[in-house]
């Protein structure tokens, strides 16, 4: 085979840069898991630190009464931060609320710290529980801006477990699987 002077190169094989588009694609991939990772131990660091006591707090009861969380030392405690209008609260309470019973005996507390807006906070509250899950009703108090600050909850959900001292062992911003939670709630019985 001879080549004539002058003749244009070889065109390029189809597909031969494909494989440096996947190459592309999955560095950035691997990139934005970095940053997402990274943004989830900042979030975590502005949540009140690991080895804190919790904030002694008194909380209304969802259909009467109080709940001071100083009566709960000496039990691990699971303090969810949610709200009825909240998507990702929503999604997560059935597991929290399944994972709860199933603890209890083991000496875990579950309280579900409702951030639903003052005074129509009950109303929303118990047509959540009818419509959805009625065994929540046991877990629910309502905390009001101080409790939120103290815990510095700024966005739902917010989870929240306290040692059977009252000082916080793990915390969590953002929803999370019913298997991630189960791997806290273990931990944090275990802690001590």
């Amino acid at each position: 085979m001879t080549e004539s002077i002058g003749a244009p190169p070889p065109a390029p094989k189809p597909g031969g840069g494909g494989m440096k588009v996947v190459l592309g694609a999955l560095a950035a991939l691997g990139l934005g898991g970095v940053v997402y990772l990274g943004v989830l131990e900042a979030q975590r660091a502005k949540l009140v630190p690991d080895g804190a006591s919790a904030p002694s707090m008194e909380m209304p009861r969802h259909g009467g009464g109080t709940l001071k969380l100083d009566d709960l030392k000496g039990q691990v405690v699971m303090l969810d931060f949610w709200a009825t209008w909240c998507p990702p609260c929503r999604e997560e309470m059935p597991a929290l609320v399944k994972l709860a019973k199933e603890y209890e005996p083991q000496g875990l507390v579950f309280v579900a710290a409702s951030r639903d807006d003052g005074d129509r906070a009950p109303k929303l509250v118990d047509a959540f529980m009818r419509n959805h899950l009625p065994d929540l009703a046991p877990y629910v108090v309502y905390a009001d801006d101080n409790m939120a600050r103290a815990f510095q909850v700024t966005a739902l959900p917010t989870l929240y477990f306290l040692d059977r001292d009252g000082k916080v062992i793990d915390a969590q911003r953002g929803s999370l699987s019913e298997d991630a939670i189960r791997r806290r709630i273990d931990r944090a019985l275990k802690a001590q």
